[in-house]
């Protein structure tokens, strides 16, 4: 009987060794490896496809990505906001073992600080990001 004991504590230890190991690479799979290099893109600089699909998107919030020319697109757009003055953050671009992380931040208009013209006038708040073509998954923060 004891024998039975010490064989079945020696598996169960064995097993959750083996548990801790599996938790620890698990998180090794969303740890930063590099920051990437971006350059937010002008709306004259966005190659003509991907500028028509954000303009069926723009109206509700969105975040989509496009591959062209060995570069990716990187887009988070907003949704359709009441006047202008808005603008984007974008707080963190780098890429993990698995994936590229990118985290935005929209920011609002100062108040006091949206001028009459842009005061009634709908804008559509997003940013497109332009960085090295890497072949992985984009999750958005």
């Amino acid at each position: 009987m004891d024998k039975k004991v010490k064989i079945i504590a020696k598996i169960v230890i064995v097993l959750a060794a083996f548990s801790l190991i599996g938790c620890g690479t698990a998180n090794d799979r969303t740890e930063k490896i590099k920051d990437l290099d971006f350059t937010v893109l002008a709306d004259d600089a966005i190659p003509a496809e991907l500028k028509a699909l954000i303009e069926e998107k723009k109206a509700e919030e969105f975040k989509l990505t496009y591959q062209d020319g060995g570069f990716l697109y990187i887009c988070v757009g907003y949704g359709k906001m009441a006047t202008g003055g808005y603008s984007i953050q974008i707080k963190e671009l780098y890429e993990t073992v698995n994936a590229i992380y990118i985290s935005t931040l929209l920011i609002g208009p100062e108040p006091g600080s949206v001028d009459l013209t842009k005061k009634n006038s709908p804008s559509y708040p997003l940013v497109v990001v332009k960085t090295q073509g890497i072949e992985k998954s984009v999750v958005f923060d």
